[in-house]
């Protein structure tokens, strides 16, 4: 039988071997018995400020060892821990806070703006501080397995977020399944943003299991961050979003070569990207994962260790342990081995429901007619069939949701965000690209009698939306095309909104020329102009990433993300390299 609760677990591993790394970010390298102690001293400040069980707690935190003791802190109290993204706007961070009720907000001043963002009755602690007489002692708070952990909060479809309640059994059965237990788990670097469910990778997953989780410090996510990390930390597991994957596959494949395991899921993982890591190090296993917030984090995996066949899709494997599978039709009735269902998701993983939203909960969170008495499942929403093996391997959406850059974005919250504005009647939302492995969000808006201001709608959306659900493009047209029974036909929408002209000067210089040339491929933007601004040109962290790299391998400089963000035009980054910038 697992422990009764996280802390329990962690207690395990603290008695076990004390003086082990824990949790390490740069300089700073905290044992099991520091992160212990650390943690229950903010437990103790948490629950004097109203904390304890089933009490929702605020974090906002930049990436750091204080995010391994945030966790474990709130944990101890009985309550929730809320990870907030850092990169949201303030306003979208009030929403949050007030939709759980939180009485707490811990933070740091690591993340810009934090004053701002506790709305008002709501505390906030200053995760830095350590008053010395706040006692380090275990608060010893007893919590049933089936209390919330923590909360997560992902897109939701009725125009504001929805908050996963994950459990403390989800936790516990995810950390200790016996696929971490292979010897390559020792140190996992954590490099994705805390607050979505890969936390429970990156952080419980080497925690529970006397292992040590590695920070990487804040700044952009690109090659030379993954190289020097896996290499200055002994780096042996790393999961990245399928996106980041692909552009580190294309890039630097070699990368990986010191790592024991890959992971890489939250979207459909690209073949070619498989091959390239496995041929380019051929000690190292890939992982393909696919899960959801829902079910804690992981439901299944595929395992890699030679290249997948060309032309061969990647499937997400079987399930993991404590995890039930089912691909069924309209009427809940398994389907044939090879044929298309629903996939629904049952077993210890699965979280409570939705905070605070009964209804919801409902309709996602169905009886389970093949378990006992109280089982439920989760209707992931996803089609999927099955091969006699019980390989499981996506297949497309049932509904409108999509994955930008691995997050989930339901395109109705972002058509209520559009649509909250006076100027605009009407507004839909989809997922368009040449790339469908990298989709961006297109917004077509229907003006109001007076017109839409294209630019102040797209800061209002970057106001409200975290920045993967903010359109990268708008088109304005005068309806809505509907379907012969009144619904919205996405079919009928233009397929490429009209391509803006580009700004300025055009190119002069061979290296000009290139520059504009490798804006354009990467942006997905022809006719680049000397002036167009990388930012304007709906440019995002990843395309950053992708377009640093294609300017090293194809010109031979060498720059980081944020000095392309200094300098974001082609005639600001040309006079960059003039100047001096690093050549190979």
């Amino acid at each position: 039988m697992p422990p009764s609760c996280i802390q329990a677990a962690f207690a395990e591993q603290r008695e076990r071997n004390p003086d082990a790394l824990a949790v390490s970010c740069g300089t700073v390298r905290l044992s099991y018995r520091e992160l212990d102690r650390r943690a229950n001293r903010i437990a103790h400040r948490l629950l004097a400020l109203g904390a304890g069980p089933e009490v929702p707690v605020g974090l906002l935190l930049a990436p750091s060892a204080e995010v391994a003791v945030a966790f474990l802190a709130v944990v101890k109290t009985g309550g929730c821990y809320v990870p907030l993204p850092a990169a949201a706007p303030p306003e979208r961070l009030r929403r949050i806070l007030a939709q759980v009720r939180a009485p707490v907000l811990l933070s740091d001043s690591g993340v810009p703006g934090r004053g701002p963002v506790a709305p008002a009755g709501i505390r906030a602690v200053d995760a830095g501080a350590d008053p010395p007489d706040v006692p380090d002692t275990d608060p010893d708070v007893p919590t049933p397995q089936d209390r919330a952990a923590c909360v997560l909060f992902t897109s939701g479809s009725a125009g504001r977020p929805k908050g996963v309640a994950v459990t403390h059994r989800g936790v516990l059965s995810f950390a200790l399944d016996p696929c971490w237990a292979r010897g390559r788990h020792e140190r996992v670097l954590s490099v994705a943003p805390h607050a979505y469910g890969v936390s429970a990778y990156e952080f419980w997953v080497p925690l529970l299991n006397g292992h040590r989780t590695v920070v990487a410090p804040p700044g952009p996510r690109d090659v030379a961050l993954l190289r020097r990390s896996i290499e200055e930390e002994g780096i042996s597991a790393v999961h990245l979003t399928a996106g980041l994957f692909r552009v580190v596959a294309e890039q630097a494949p070699e990368v990986f070569a010191p790592v024991a395991e890959v992971l890489t899921g939250g979207d459909v993982v690209a073949p070619a990207a498989v091959r390239r890591v496995l041929d380019a190090c051929p000690g190292t296993v890939v992982r393909t994962l696919y899960g959801a917030t829902e079910t804690t984090a992981f439901a299944t995996m595929g395992t890699f260790s030679e290249p997948p066949a060309s032309g061969a899709t990647v499937p997400v494997g079987r399930p993991l342990d404590d995890v039930r599978c089912h691909v069924l039709d309209a009427a809940l009735r398994p389907v044939e081995p090879g044929a298309e269902g629903e996939l629904y998701i049952a077993g210890a993983r699965l979280a409570r429901g939705y905070f605070g939203d009964p209804a919801e909960t409902a309709a996602r969170f169905v009886a389970d007619p093949f378990g006992g008495p109280g089982d439920r499942m989760f209707r992931t929403g996803d089609l999927f069939r099955a091969g006699r093996d019980g390989t499981l391997e996506f297949r497309g959406r049932l509904d409108d949701q999509v994955k930008v850059r691995g997050h989930r974005v339901e395109p109705g919250e972002v058509e209520r965000v559009l649509e909250d504005r006076p100027d605009v009647a009407h507004a839909a939302v989809v997922a368009r690209g040449p790339e469908p492995q990298n989709p961006r969000l297109v917004a077509y808006v229907v003006p109001g009698p007076a017109g839409t201001d294209v630019a102040a709608l797209r800061e209002h959306a970057a106001s409200m939306l975290p920045e993967h659900a903010v359109p990268a493009a708008f088109v304005t047209i005068d309806a809505l095309p509907l379907t012969p029974n009144g619904k919205l036909d996405r079919a009928a929408l233009p397929d490429v909104p009209p391509v803006r002209e580009p700004a300025g000067r055009p190119p002069r210089t061979p290296r000009q020329r290139a520059l504009c040339a490798l804006f354009g491929e990467v942006l997905g933007v022809p006719g680049v102009g000397l002036d167009d601004s990388f930012f304007d040109l709906d440019g995002q962290s990843l395309a950053a990433v992708s377009l640093v790299g294609r300017i090293a391998g194809e010109l031979g400089i060498e720059l980081t993300v944020a000095e392309l963000f200094d300098a974001p035009t082609v005639a600001g980054l040309d006079a960059w390299i003039a100047e001096g910038g690093r050549g190979r």
